[in-house]
C-alpha cells in the first residue's frame, strides 16, 4: 500500500518492524534508518525470505534535521514512526513538516537537560501540521498509546463519562538480574526518579517519588506493589476525555530493583547534571547507562509476563459502572516472535497498529494529535489481530 520509514533500531524498533512486515499488504515498503547503520541491517537480514515488505537501510543522526530531511526527501514515505529517543521527537518533527510527511511517535518530548516531559513543544505545531494537512500522532506505544485507546473506547461503548482512570503497569517479568531496566536506562531512571504527579479536580498535584504506594493482585501475575508516577498520558487524557476527576498512573516494582536504585541515587549516579572526571565532561546517568545491561539483551533471560491496563469508574445510565480493560503480555513468548521482550513488544505493536490506520487512510485527523482523538475501534480490532488481545473485567477491585 505505501512506503514508511522507522527511525530507531532497538527493541520497540523491532518488534515494530517484524509487525510491519508481517502487515506487508499495508507496509509494501519499509526504511530502517539509525544512527548505527549495521543495527538496521541485522534485523534486515534476518526478515529475508519472511516478508514481501521490500526492506531498506540508511544511517541517519536523528537529532540533525537537514540529514533528516535530505533522507526522507530521498525515500519518499508516507509516513515517518519515530522509534528513536524521546529527545529527538521534535527534530524529527520538523523533517516531516518539511518535506510534508505524517509523522507518529511512541512517548513524547524530553529535554536532555531537565527531567521533565509534556506535551506542551509538541501541542504547539499543531497549526503547522494542520497547515500542511499532515497528521502527527503522539503517544501509539503502550502507556501512553493503549492506555489512550481503552479510555477513547469505553468512553465511546461503555460510559457516558468516566469520572476516575487508574492506569496500572505491571511487570511480572524476572531477567535474573539484581538491577537491570527493561527499556532505556537513561529514560528509565529519568522517569521513575522524577516527582509524582496525578491530576485531580482540574489541576496536577505533586508528589515525593514513590511517595504513594498500593498492592494489586494482577492477572496472571499474582500481588505485586505498585508505585504512583506521572507519566504523560495523564496530561492528554486529562484534556480529552471529558468528566474526570482524577487520574492516576501507577507502575509495579520490586524491592531489588528500588534498593539498588536508592543507592545510585545517594551516591549521584541518576543525575543529569555534567561533571568533569580527568579532564572530561560527563553525565553520570548516562555513565551509569553505558555500564547496565542491555534491554536488548534481556530479550532471552526474561520469564513472566507483563499485565497493563486502566480501571474505569463513572456513570453509564444514571448508574455508577467500573470498568477494567487490560492485555497480558507474555515475555518468553514476545521473544520467540521477534527476538525481544515484552515490554518491547507491548510498544513496537501499537506503533505499528497507529501507523497502519495512517497508511491505510482510516485515521484522517490533521495536526498534532494524542491516540484518544481517534477513533478507536479499528486500533482495539488491530490488538486482537496483532498480538496484543485485551480483556475486559465488569466490576473489578478498584484501587483505593
Amino acid at each position: 500500500m505505501g512506503k514508511a520509514m522507522i527511525i530507531g533500531a532497538g527493541g520497540v524498533a523491532r518488534v515494530a518492524i517484524y509487525k510491519c512486515c508481517q502487515n506487508d499488504e499495508v507496509f509494501t515498503d519499509l526504511m530502517i534508518a539509525s544512527r548505527t547503520k549495521s543495527k538496521c541491517d541485522e534485523i534486515k537480514k534476518e526478515l529475508i525470505g519472511k516478508t514481501k515488505t521490500k526492506i531498506t537501510t540508511a544511517q541517519v543522526d536523528a537529532d540533525n534535521v537537514d540529514e533528516l530531511v535530505n533522507l526522507i526527501n530521498e525515500y519518499k514515505p508516507k509516513l515517518v514512526i519515530n522509534l528513536a529517543l524521546p529527545y529527538q521527537d521534535l527534530s524529527i518533527m520538523r523533517a516531516c513538516l518539511k518535506t510534508n510527511t505524517h509523522y507518529l511517535d511512541t512517548a513524547n518530548y524530553e529535554s536532555p537537560e531537565t527531567a521533565h516531559f509534556e506535551y506542551k513543544e509538541q501541542w504547539a505545531m499543531d497549526e503547522d501540521f494542520k497547515s500542511k494537512n499532515l497528521t502527527a500522532v503522539l503517544g501509539s506505544g503502550f502507556d501512553p498509546g493503549v492506555t489512550g485507546i481503552f479510555s477513547a473506547y469505553a468512553m465511546k461503548h461503555e460510559f457516558d463519562e468516566i469520572n476516575y482512570i487508574d492506569i496500572l503497569d505491571c511487570n511480572g517479568g524476572d531477567h535474573g538480574y539484581p538491577f537491570a531496566t527493561n527499556f532505556n536506562p537513561e529514560i528509565n531512571i529519568r522517569e521513575v526518579s522524577a516527582k509524582g504527579r496525578y491530576f485531580e479536580n482540574g489541576k496536577f498535584i505533586e508528589t515525593e517519588p514513590m511517595e504513594i504506594k498500593r498492592e494489586y493482585d494482577f492477572d496472571k501475575v499474582g500481588k505485586k506493589d505498585m508505585y504512583l508516577l506521572y507519566h504523560e498520558e495523564l496530561e492528554s487524557l486529562s484534556k480529552n476525555i471529558k468528566g474526570i476527576k482524577r487520574i492516576r498512573f501507577f507502575m509495579t516494582f520490586g524491592q531489588s530493583y528500588l534498593t539498588h536504585l536508592k543507592c545510585l541515587e545517594n551516591v549521584g549516579m541518576t543525575s543529569i547534571e555534567p561533571i568533569e572526571y580527568e579532564g572530561k565532561e560527563i553525565v553520570p546517568l548516562q555513565f551509569l547507562k553505558a555500564v547496565l545491561p542491555d534491554p536488548a539483551s534481556l530479550g532471552p533471560r526474561t520469564k513472566g509476563k507483563t499485565n497493563i491496563g486502566c480501571i474505569f469508574r463513572g456513570k453509564k445510565d444514571g448508574k455508577d459502572k467500573n470498568l477494567y480493560i487490560y492485555n497480558i503480555c507474555d515475555h518468553e513468548e514476545a521473544y520467540k516472535e521477534t527476538g525481544a521482550q515484552a515490554v518491547s513488544y507491548t510498544t513496537g505493536v501499537p506503533a505499528m497498529i497507529g501507523a497502519s490506520l495512517i497508511m491505510s487512510d482510516i485515521w484522517t485527523l490533521k495536526g498534532t494529535r494524542n491516540v484518544e482523538e481517534f477513533d478507536p475501534d479499528p486500533f482495539m480490532e488491530g490488538l486482537n489481530k496483532w498480538g496484543l488481545p485485551y480483556i475486559i473485567e465488569r466490576n473489578p477491585k478498584l484501587v483505593d
